[in-house]
């Protein structure tokens, strides 16, 4: 089978990797995790939830503001982990290296990496460097996988009617960020990445309320994320625009760069469907860890299938999912 992925706009592409992706026959335990698409597959193993994770990681500039590769390689498979519910255990590592990269960069990856990993709990347990000849690859690429357990396994397609819409944080800071240095924009260390590892965080909501559904709104952002969760859930979603905490600088950088902070990754954000009873709870909770402390409470979830905003001057509007990735090479 040959399956051509240089043609079209990025959504069509990513549509006919997907559908190959998920046409694998299947002769093995079954294909956990690949029909749902989910960002982790849940193994239950002697009475334990086994949450396992894996992703590749190419950000374009290695470095910039708020942090670099190595942290984004390890928060992106914890939190993929922490979405689903799961404590992360051990992590892996594989890096691609092209031949001459400064031995002083891999150094301040490295350590990076093993800040964030300090941040959580979690254990690199094994790994694999391989290095290509001069020319074949631009800069490094990086593979983290993860093992988690988890006590209650939270998928994205949870919502129910009634649910409150949370998101931890601010909207749109990583990709911004990561756009902004691009194009050669200071703005004085007012847009920085969020890049973090959540499951800390995770925790403490879990143990507060009943959360229904999560997403870290990675690639495609915040509009990606809900549509996502919304369209799995087999619901509609009502966003109040005033409610989205998205900070100034980011949002007026977005409009010099001629994009959507809503349709930007995030790095270190989760957007979750708390029963409403709960909702303020969780809040709190979120609200008292550094990494929540912009929390909102920006929507509820309704009878439909679709995601609509209403707007700050009274009116309503679609929040559609992107088409293609607005800024690839981002994570």
């Amino acid at each position: 089978m040959k399956v051509n992925l240089m043609h079209g706009a990025g959504g069509e592409v990513m549509g006919e990797l997907l559908r190959v992706i998920t046409n694998l026959k299947h002769n093995n335990a079954g294909g956990i995790g690949l029909e749902s698409l989910d960002d982790g597959a849940v193994i239950p193993l002697n009475g334990q939830n086994i949450v396992f994770t894996t992703d590749s990681h190419v950000v374009s500039p290695i470095f910039f503001p708020g942090g670099d590769i190595g942290r984004i390689a390890i928060c992106g498979t914890i939190n993929d982990l922490a979405m689903m519910g799961g404590r992360p255990i051990a992590l892996s590592c594989g890096m691609v290296i092209p031949e001459g990269f400064e031995v002083a960069d891999l150094e301040r990856i490295v350590a990076s990496m093993d800040t964030a990993l300090g941040e959580c709990g979690a254990s690199l347990v094994t790994g694999d460097t391989k290095v290509v000849e001069r020319g074949a690859l631009d800069t490094i690429i990086i593979n983290t996988s993860g093992i988690g357990i988890a006590e209650r396994v939270v998928r994205d397609s949870g919502l129910l009617v009634g649910d409150l819409i949370i998101v931890s944080g601010t909207l749109g800071d990583h990709g911004i960020a990561i756009m902004a240095h691009r194009e050669g924009f200071d703005f004085g260390g007012q847009i920085r990445s969020d890049v973090s590892p959540l499951w800390p965080l995770i925790e403490r909501a879990l143990a507060a309320g009943d959360i229904h559904a999560m997403k870290d709104p990675t690639r495609g952002g915040f509009a990606n994320a809900i549509n996502e969760m919304a369209r799995k859930s087999g619901v509609g979603v009502i966003i109040e625009e005033e409610e989205l905490p998205i900070r100034t600088s980011v949002r007026s950088a977005a409009g010099m760069l001629g994009i959507d902070p809503l349709e930007v990754a995030n790095e270190g954000k989760v957007v979750m469907g708390v029963a409403p009873d709960d909702a303020e709870t969780v809040l709190e909770v979120l609200r008292s860890h550094p990494y929540g402390h912009d929390a909102a409470i920006v929507g509820e979830v309704v009878e439909g299938s679709h995601v609509v905003m209403r707007t700050a001057v009274g009116g309503e509007r679609f929040i559609e999912p992107p088409i293609g990735d607005p800024v690839p090479r981002v994570c």
